[in-house]
């Protein structure tokens, strides 16, 4: 057996009275209740007193938290955001360790922020938590361990906490730090021990119920075993039966192969003898086909000589149609020439008379003056209309940008009337449901007031700057810019009368009556801080619009800063400004009535979205003035151009008679030089007539050229003749001799049906022979197919091997015995009957199973023994050492509670080899007559429980491996006999050498009791006075300094 493992070695005090891992500083800022707090606990035991609400609690988060404790533990909160202090954005707990040495301080610091991030720092290094936990591990702390931390919101829990739970927590907090592995390894060896023994058990039932069963099968086995033997014996014999059919297929194969041979045989003799008498019928047709070919030549050149005949008749053809052509032209010469002396007289008679119709044509002269004068008026005229024209380009330019003018202008008013649209909705969207009736009505109802009226607000009010828009919509509230502007009271009473049913405000303006605005001034300490205006003074509205802003929402007060005033916000209030504006923030100070101090509230400037859609009303105003402007510049224009117009139409139409009187005239004359010109042109073409007919070619020169060419074409007829009468001689020598040829190759023809006739029998022979060899080799083909099949069937039931071959010797040679055989063991096998027909599966498979189930019912022993050993083994080395620490407790348990004039004891609870159903009873009497009872919320008050369960934290003091211990607030619920008493005891044991650093928290304490050096009391001090004297107080002046400094301080 192994040796066990060393308990822990106790931890000694050092020089400075420190145990290693006690808590020596706790540094929280922005932590729950606290901006800053720094506490140096003292090495035993801590009192740590304050009222409720103080922050006592909020040392026992940190504490928690900052030893890597998770929120949930402490019951307050499920993340680490909720710690921050409200208003923050992020705080910080570092919580200072004694090391193993004096000189060794080890700080862990938490960051955490509202985001639930926590970021880990290990003496101001930045590492994982992981690093942290090991930190911790080391030296034994245990914040999830309630025996050594027990906040305030969980000491309900330590009461309910079952035997089993104690025994635990426990185990974890004093002691053997192998005993809560060893119980923990016990269980789950016990589990495994129970697991074991219950699969023994029914695997020890479950192999005896089979092995009876099995016995019970084996006379039906064995009938069944004959039974298999009989049906194995068909199935050899149906193995047979196949290999039977595919011999009796072999042999009437091997039959049908020599019928082929002889048929094959026959077929070869009447194809020689067919052979021999072919011969000499193909030696007739060679000798024929000799013929033909000299038939085929003959044919050929006869149709050749045919075709030259036919184009030498076509030639000749043309030719005698040329010659004809040739002599109609001459003829045609002839009478053209007759027809060319008469045109010759005709032109000469028609040139004559154009001649006299040129000397007969009077002269003209066109009237120069009157043309001269046309022209001068016309010019005139031209003048003044271009200077009409000109008048009227530069009208239309002018109209067109005076109507370009005017869109632009349209257009813009759209868009600043899109613009009032744009903020309406957006009042809309701010809770002003019905704001556009309210705004419609307005409109309508103008005239009916006395004064002018405004609003909503929201459309009188224009900020040129951006930023400036945030703070004067974050100054102003909501209802504001809804509201509408009176300025008289029957206007008012009016326009309330009619707005009710729209919910909007309405305000009046009485002039400056009862008001005076401060004059906007800055001075010198203001520019230093970055203020450079004040929210009156960045926006433009009428004058009635910026009272009410100013007067209701004192604007006039609100200053605005820039980035520097953000970073000097502190010297802002002591200029008497009590509201500010930045880029980033708003502040705002308050004066108190009671104790004339200011407190300040600081708010991050939201953006604007109402007064970015709004614009200036006089602005829309002055488009509208400029837009009925244009109207009447484009009206005046309009007028001036129609004017023109029709003195341009006049001009034009007097200029256009002057042109039309020209026109004419000039048409006159032209008329009469195109006239004299066409007789000019007459005469000219005449006398070229003339000359061209004079110019033609002579007749005779003519004809003695046509009777050239024709005796030329009668030449080539006549050759053409010569060379037909060749080819007509060619012709007859060719058909002579394709005559003989033919002749020839007729007598051939005869030759070949004779010998053909005597040759048909033997063919009709060699036929039959023929297809008796097809049928047969079909049917050999049938026949091999068949003995194909049958040995494929054969071998798929069975392929011959040696022992099988010897099995086929002892059975029937014939088909017929063969199956008969076989019926016969088929129905003896048949006469064996069972009510279960797997009745031999089922014993084998049972039996295979009876062999698996003993295996693991040997190795399963095997496992128990293996198991029970381990269990006893540890159990040597756990139980007595627990049932020591136990016995410790009780002794120190049973002394404290004789002390308090009641009795008290502390047991193990054991359970055999249950080991999950170990655990430690507290058993306590409060009253003489009563008896021992357990600890529980049924038999004890909520004081008494408290006292049991100091006192058992107490009674593991001495005990406890771990640094320190927190309870908060034990001792509520205890009457003060009980609590004096429980305070000595927790005195007495924080007294004693090697106690572990103790925090009680708790939210008074009696008077008189009796303390000594181990005590260190903390006060939780928290208030808003609270600053100076606590540095007073740091500092180790006395209490009536403090105190005295407090009274300053309020009055």
């Amino acid at each position: 057996m192994a040796e066990p493992r060393a308990k822990r070695p106790r931890i000694g005090r050092g020089e400075d009275d420190y145990m290693p891992g006690n808590i020596i500083e706790i540094e929280l800022q922005n932590f729950m209740t606290f901006n800053h707090l720094k506490c140096k606990p003292g090495s035993r035991l801590n009192l740590v007193i304050g009222p409720n609400g103080s922050g006592k609690s909020s040392l026992v988060c940190a504490i928690a938290l900052g030893l890597g404790g998770e929120p949930q533990l402490l019951g307050r909160a499920t993340s680490v955001g909720a710690f921050v202090k409200r208003g923050e954005e992020s705080g910080h707990v570092k919580i200072s360790l004694r090391g193993d040495t004096k000189d060794e301080q080890i700080d862990i610091t938490r960051k955490i922020d509202t985001r639930n991030k926590s970021e880990w720092l290990y003496n101001g290094k930045v590492v994982p938590k992981k690093d942290v936990v090991q930190i911790i591990q080391r030296f034994n702390i245990q914040v999830n361990n309630l025996t050594q931390f027990l906040p305030q919101d969980r000491v309900c829990e330590f009461a309910k906490l079952s035997p089993v739970q104690l025994l635990e927590e426990t185990e974890k907090a004093v002691g053997d730090p192998q005993l809560p592995i060893q119980h923990r390894a016990l269980i789950e060896k016990s589990h495994e021990l129970k697991n074991i023994q219950l699969s023994v058990e029914r695997n020890g039932e479950t192999l005896n119920q089979w092995k009876a069963l099995n016995a019970e099968l084996e006379k039906d086995v064995e009938r069944v075993r004959q039974r298999e033997e009989l049906l194995t014996k068909v199935e050899s014999m149906k193995k047979k039966l196949p290999w039977l059919k595919y011999d009796m297929k072999k042999a009437e194969y091997m039959e049908v192969k020599e019928l082929e041979k002889d048929a094959k045989k026959k077929l070869d003799e009447a194809a020689k003898t067919l052979s021999d008498l072919r011969e000499p019928i193909e030696k007739q047709k060679q000798k024929k086909a000799l013929l033909d070919a000299k038939c085929k030549k003959a044919s050929s050149l006869i149709n050749e000589n045919s075709k030259r005949l036919t184009e030498l008749m076509s030639n000749e053809s043309h030719l005698g149609v040329q010659v004809r052509g040739k002599y109609n032209e001459m003829e045609d010469l002839r009478k053209q020439e007759e027809s060319r002396q008469r045109r010759i007289i005709k032109a000469k008679e028609d040139l004559a008379a154009a001649e006299v119709d040129l000397e007969n044509l009077p002269p003209y002269e066109p009237p120069k003056d009157e043309l001269d004068n046309l022209s001068a008026q016309i010019m005139e005229l031209e003048v003044s209309a271009n200077n009409k024209r000109s008048q009227k380009s530069d009208k239309e330019r002018l109209l067109h940008q005076k109507k370009l003018s005017l869109r632009h202008c349209i257009d813009r008013l759209k868009d600043m009337e899109n613009t009032h649209n744009k903020c309406l909705h957006a009042l809309r969207k701010h809770g002003a449901e019905k704001i556009f009736e309210a705004y419609h009505w307005l409109q309508e109802h103008r005239s009916e007031f006395n004064k002018e009226v405004f609003g909503p607000i929201l459309l009188e009010v224009n900020v040129s700057d951006r930023v400036h828009a945030d703070y004067l919509e974050g100054h102003v509230p909501k209802y504001i810019w809804k509201s509408f502007i009176t300025q008289d009271p029957g206007d008012r009473d009016f326009l309330v009368k009619n707005l009710k049913s729209f919910d909007v405000p309405v305000l009046n303006y009485m002039g400056d009556e009862g008001r005076t605005s401060l004059p906007f001034q800055l001075y010198e300490e203001m520019c230093n801080i970055g203020i450079y205006s004040r929210l009156d003074q960045v926006f433009d509205a009428p004058n009635a619009v910026r009272e009410v802003l100013t007067g209701q929402c004192g604007l006039d007060r609100s200053y605005i800063g820039s980035k520097e005033t953000d970073q000097r916000a502190d010297e802002v209030q002591k200029l008497d400004i009590l509201d500010c504006w930045t880029p980033e923030n708003h502040y705002r100070w308050s004066k108190s009535r009671y104790g004339n101090h200011f407190s300040a509230s600081v708010d991050a400037v939201a953006r604007s979205s109402l007064l970015l859609c709004s614009l200036d009303v006089g602005e829309i105003e002055g488009m509208r003035s400029k837009k009925m402007e244009l109207e009447e510049s484009v009206a005046t224009v309009e007028e001036s151009l129609k004017s023109l117009q029709t003195e341009l139409r006049y001009i034009e139409d007097e200029a256009a008679k002057f042109h039309k009187q020209r026109e004419e005239i000039i048409k006159i004359s032209q008329h009469e030089k195109r006239k004299r010109r066409d007789i000019e042109s007459l005469i000219n073409q005449r006398r070229r007539k003339l000359e061209s007919l004079g110019k033609e070619d002579d007749l005779d020169t003519v004809m003695a050229k046509l009777i050239d060419q024709v005796a030329k074409y009668n030449i080539q007829r006549f050759n053409c003749a010569m060379e037909v009468k060749k080819l007509l001689n060619e012709a007859v020598s060719y058909k002579q001799r394709f005559a003989e040829v033919h002749m020839a190759s007729i007598e051939f023809d005869g030759k070949i049906r004779d010998l053909e006739v005597g040759i048909k029998q033997h063919e009709k022979f060699a036929m039959e022979a023929s297809l008796h060899f097809e049928f047969c080799k079909k049917e050999v083909e049938n026949c091999r197919q068949q003995l194909s099949a049958a040995k494929r069937h054969a071998e798929s039931i069975a392929m011959i091997t040696p022992e099988l071959e010897k099995e086929f010797l002892e059975m029937p040679t014939t088909i017929e015995e063969l199956e008969a055989a076989i019926q016969d063991n088929i129905s003896q096998a048949n006469s064996m009957l069972f009510l279960n027909n797997n009745i031999l599966e089922e014993y084998e498979h049972r039996k295979h199973q009876i062999e698996a189930l003993a295996t693991k019912l040997e190795a399963d022993n095997k496992e128990l023994r293996r198991c029970l050993s381990e269990i006893d083994n540890l159990k040597e080395t756990w139980l007595p050492t627990l049932r020591n620490l136990v016995a410790r407790i009780n002794e120190t348990f049973s002394r404290n509670f004789q002390e308090m004039a009641v009795a008290g004891e502390v047991s193990l609870d054991e359970h055999e080899k249950d080991f999950d159903q170990f655990g430690i009873l507290i058993k306590v009497k409060f009253r003489q007559a009563g008896q021992l009872q357990v600890l529980s919320a049924h038999h004890q008050s909520g004081g008494e429980r408290s006292v049991s369960t100091i006192l058992y934290l107490v009674s593991l003091q001495d005990l406890t491996n771990c640094p320190f211990r927190v309870v908060d607030e034990i001792n509520q619920g205890m009457d003060p006999i009980n609590e004096r008493k429980m305070f000595q005891q927790l005195v007495r044991a924080a007294s004693q050498l090697n106690t572990p650093q103790c925090f009680l928290l708790t939210p008074k304490l009696l008077p008189d009791l009796e303390y000594s050096e181990a005590c260190s009391v903390l006060n939780i001090m928290n208030g808003p006075w609270i600053e100076q004297p606590s540095k007073v107080w740091s500092s180790g002046d006395c209490w009536g300094t403090v105190t005295g400094l407090v009274g300053k301080t309020r009055c």
